[in-house]
């Protein structure tokens, strides 16, 4: 059975209940279930602005129009997306006999929207559409440890885990773009005969759709419906210093003093953890950092921001945990002791969906860091992949249904993104581990995560990064050098090292970070100080050679500052990625569909990294037939539309300017 409602277009057949609306401009969301209702949840979905749309019966069945796309669904279910020309988009793919003069006809019974019942309660679900092109290029999806850009082939978990953060939003090469809004943990395939999205348990089908003539109109559209960032404050413009760890007042003042005695530029410095007294304590360890107020100022005196890292871990020991557990703060396991990770100590994390929680962490963090000139917060979800969702071996729950597990990163940001609000601070940052659709809109800043010291990691980084803006979250950065091992002494080393830095500064974010090799001694017995810290990480702890190095391109990065806050304000008021794939900016140029390793920094800049050791040359495509791209120090033109090898020395990265 088939209604016309006044926005909407309902299918009903047996137990299940689809609505197809309007949401947004050229888009359509489409929701299904076999429950009694259509749940509520909007999920990473704003409520759109309300827009004309044409809804009418056919010989087939029915069809809703909004703008350039069109979806027809037939009298047994069957839904087709098309674009103004009439091109098909997506079709679902239907493999049965309720039709038998579909040509596509079958008796191997493989349903497009498939409700399998868990035992207990809600539903394994499984979307399934025909690839209609097996050379169709798919672009998205969030962050992923591997090196291609081109996502047609593969197989993702949709799972947050230490590295690795699931964005379920495709653009496509054939015109369209795709979010899976469904936060459940899952499996998307992106094959060239099906495109398939599996969710474990959930109650409803959800997704969005939208049709466009560029990949920037298909962007725009998304940002549009899920939100974009804040505007960058202007610390977020330069060059942030960090290692892991700084285990006192005096070290990361010293640090933040030879910067200033050296002349170089340095906007922030981040005290990463264990600086508390136990997990949970969401302060200052008076042992280790005894005058956090002196502390601060003379940070802001000599132009410094302060970032701080907090994490959700509460301890046994923590002075919060008889508090939190009574008032239902803290996360609940399905059975035995309460613990959701050991890492220095037993811990459980707090409920990030749970608003009195966040309310109250805020409150916290507000005392201890913000009232004290701290305004930036490094949120460590703490191996996110164990909460909620560990089915081999425990199973936590987060105050609320199973599936919202995957929106636990996207809840913690909102712990102080609506504190932060609250207290006045319109420019916010939340570096993040993990995210989600929809969390740019909470000040998110994604890190790469805890990631190997390589050049096959710096490479899957590039990827991580390019796609993530194609996903949503244009406020993006990596650890530069890698976060495990590197020994600044090793020449090998040093050379990524060199390689990293150099196209740290056009990345969104710059930023230094690392455990170096080897550790350093314990500065004391108590509080997080048996957590041993890193070697030194700071500029000139890699030789002179990098040093020199290291100090052109801080100073490249602060010449860029002008620009890279006109490109921060088109992501805040467009959604547009801050690093943009080539076919973003020369959709119409073919080849720049089939670059996976270089990339444009704003619309300006055309940046080569060298992703390999001992390299001498390197082979660069110069987007844009009417286009002249003019080498960054030499001045040296190249025409659009042309390959060329270019040699290189380890003092330079290959970046050209559009002219």
């Amino acid at each position: 059975m088939i209604r016309l409602e006044k926005d909407r277009l309902v299918f009903h057949y047996d137990a299940e209940e689809l609505w197809i609306e309007p949401w947004g401009a050229n888009a359509l969301r489409i929701r299904a279930t076999k429950n009694c209702c259509m749940p509520e949840e909007n999920w990473a979905l704003l409520s759109p602005e309300p827009s004309e749309c044409v809804l009418r019966e056919t010989g087939e069945g029915a069809e809703i129009i909004n703008g350039k796309i069109r979806a027809a669904i037939s009298h047994l279910g069957k839904i087709i997306f098309y674009n103004q020309e009439g091109k098909i988009l997506l079709e679902e793919y239907w493999r049965d006999r309720k039709d038998i003069l579909d040509p596509k006809c079958s008796a191997i019974e493989v349903e497009a929207r498939e409700f399998k019942p868990n035992i207990g309660a809600n539903y394994h679900l499984t979307m399934r559409f025909e690839s209609q092109d097996k050379k169709e290029k798919l672009y998205g999806m969030g962050q992923y440890q591997q090196p291609y850009l081109d996502l047609k082939g593969m197989d993702f978990e949709l799972a947050h885990r230490n590295s690795q953060a699931s964005v379920p939003f495709l653009l496509s090469s054939r015109g369209y773009g795709l979010l899976w809004n469904n936060p459940a943990v899952g499996r998307a395939v992106l094959g060239q005969n099906i495109i398939s999205f599996e969710a474990f348990s959930t109650k409803c089908l959800d997704y969005w759709v939208t049709a466009g003539d560029t990949p920037k109109e298909i962007e725009e559209a998304y940002a549009s419906v899920t939100g974009t960032v804040p505007m960058m404050p202007e610390y977020g413009l330069g060059f942030w210093q960090c290692k892991l760890r700084y285990q006192t007042q005096e070290e990361l003042l010293e640090v933040a003093r030879e910067y200033k005695r050296r002349n170089l530029p340095l906007d922030l410095i981040v005290i990463d953890f264990f600086h508390w007294p136990n997990q949970g304590e969401w302060k200052f360890d008076p042992v280790y950092w005894p005058d956090p107020d002196a502390m601060v100022r003379e940070l802001k005196e000599m132009g410094v921001e302060l970032m701080v890292s907090i994490w959700p871990t509460v301890s046994r020991e923590s002075e919060n945990f008889q508090e939190m557990m009574e008032k239902g703060y803290l996360i609940r396991t399905e059975r035995g002791f309460r613990m959701a990770m050991y890492f220095e100590g037993s811990t459980i994390h707090y409920d990030a969906t749970n608003p009195g929680a966040r309310k109250y962490v805020w409150g916290k963090a507000k005392k201890n860091y913000y009232d004290k000139g701290i305004k930036v917060f490094w949120l460590d979800e703490a191996e996110p992949e164990y909460t909620a969702y560990d089915f081999d071996n425990y199973r936590y729950y987060l105050g609320t249904d199973l599936e919202v597990g995957n929106i636990y990163p996207r809840e913690y940001a909102r712990t102080f993104y609506e504190g932060m609000e609250e207290a006045g601070q319109e420019n916010i940052v939340n570096l993040l581990r993990c995210a989600w659709a929809g969390s740019q809109r909470y000040g998110a800043l994604v890190w790469s995560g805890d990631i190997a010291s390589s050049f096959s990691s710096m490479r899957n980084q590039l990827a991580a990064g390019l796609n993530m803006g194609i996903a949503g979250i244009p406020w993006w950065t990596t650890d530069i050098g890698g976060f495990h091992g590197g020994i600044p002494e090793d020449p090998g080393f040093r050379e990524l090292f060199v390689r990293w830095f150099q196209w740290g500064a056009f990345c969104p974010v710059m930023r230094l970070h690392g455990d170096r090799e080897p550790k350093q001694p314990q500065v004391g017995t108590t509080g997080g100080a048996t957590c041993l810290s890193g070697a030194p990480n700071e500029v000139w702890s890699y030789g002179e050679t990098v040093y020199e190095i290291c100090v052109k391109y801080l100073n490249i990065r602060e010449q860029l500052r002008d620009y890279t806050r006109e490109i921060m304000k088109e992501a805040h008021e467009k959604g547009t990625p801050v690093m943009r794939t080539l076919f973003y900016e020369f959709p119409e140029d073919e080849k720049a569909w089939e670059i996976e390793d270089e990339y444009l920094y704003g619309s300006k800049y055309l940046v080569a990294p060298i992703l390999e050791a001992g390299a001498k040359t390197r082979r660069i495509y110069f987007p844009g037939e009417n286009v002249t791209w003019e080498d960054f120090e030499t001045g040296e033109s190249y025409k659009g539309g042309q390959w060329a090898e270019v040699k290189v020395t380890l003092e330079s990265m290959p970046v050209y300017i559009r002219k």
